[in-house]
C-alpha cells in the first residue's frame, strides 16, 4: 500500500510538468482581439504546424494544419455572416507558401452549432476546370466563362518560346472575405514568370456547401476593378 501511494504521488507530480511543457510547445500565432478567436500552433522547421484553435471558451485542435512562420502571412481570422443566415461564421485562411509570383493559401470555414462544424468549400480549381474555358497562342489568350462572358488577351509581345501549353492556374490562390462574401483569387499565367490577370470566384452557400456564385476575369490593365488589389510581384504582369 505504501508502495502505490509513493507511485500515485509521483504521477500526480509529473504529469501536470507534462502537460505544462506541452502547452508551452504552443505560439500564439495569430488573434481576432474584436472576437476574442485565438490561434496556437508549433513550431516545427520553417512551419508553424499542430493548430489550436481556441473560440467560445472551447478549445479545437487541427493537427494537420500548417502554415508558413513569416508574420506578414500570418493565418487571418475572421468571423462575420458570409452565409447570410444571420449567424456569424468562422472564417481561418491559411498561408503553405509565398514567392515570386507563388501565394499558396488554403481555407477553412466553419458554423457553431453546440461546436465548430465544418463546412465543405469547393475547390478554387476545380471550379475553373469546370467552367472557364481557355486557349493560348502566339497571337492571344483566351478565357471563355461559363459559355458566353469572352476574354481576350494579345500576347503577340511575348517570346513564343516561353509561353506555355495553355493558360494555367495555381500558382496564386488567394482567399478573402470582402463585404461579407468568400471569395478568392486565382492568378492566370502564360509563361512561368508572367500573368494577365485574375479569376474572381464569390462562393455562394447552396445545397450545404459554399459554391461558385460568380465567376469573372480580372485582366491586369484594369487592376483598379480587383478588390483583391492585384496580385504578388506587380513588376510581372503583362499590360
Amino acid at each position: 500500500m505504501k508502495k502505490y501511494m509513493i507511485l500515485v504521488l509521483i504521477l500526480f507530480l509529473l504529469f501536470p510538468k507534462n502537460i505544462k511543457a506541452a502547452d508551452e510547445d504552443y505560439i500564439l500565432v495569430s488573434k481576432s482581439e474584436k472576437d476574442n478567436i485565438t490561434l496556437f500552433a508549433k513550431k516545427i522547421g520553417d512551419m508553424y504546424r499542430d493548430f489550436k484553435i481556441e473560440f467560445k471558451g472551447e478549445t479545437y485542435f487541427r493537427l494537420f494544419w500548417m502554415n508558413v512562420t513569416n508574420p506578414t502571412f500570418a493565418p487571418q481570422i475572421f468571423y462575420e455572416d458570409i452565409n447570410k443566415d444571420e449567424n456569424k461564421d468562422l472564417i481561418i485562411v491559411l498561408n503553405k507558401g509565398y514567392g515570386t509570383g507563388v501565394l499558396d493559401e488554403e481555407v477553412y470555414v466553419y458554423k457553431y452549432t453546440n461546436g465548430l462544424i465544418d463546412e465543405i468549400v469547393d475547390n478554387p480549381l476545380a471550379i475553373i476546370h469546370k467552367n472557364v474555358k481557355t486557349k493560348l497562342t502566339s497571337e492571344n489568350a483566351e478565357l471563355i466563362i461559363g459559355g458566353n462572358k469572352i476574354y481576350t488577351i494579345d500576347t503577340k509581345s511575348i517570346e513564343q518560346s516561353h509561353l506555355g501549353e495553355d493558360i494555367g492556374f495555381g500558382s496564386i490562390v488567394d482567399y478573402e472575405v470582402i463585404d461579407k462574401k468568400l471569395m478568392v483569387r486565382v492568378s492566370a499565367q502564360v509563361t512561368p514568370a508572367m500573368f494577365i490577370g485574375d479569376i474572381l470566384i464569390t462562393y455562394g452557400y447552396r445545397d450545404k456547401m459554399y459554391q461558385a456564385n460568380k465567376i469573372e476575369f480580372i485582366p491586369y490593365n484594369s487592376t483598379e476593378k480587383n478588390p483583391f488589389l492585384g496580385p504578388l510581384n506587380q513588376s510581372n504582369k503583362f499590360n
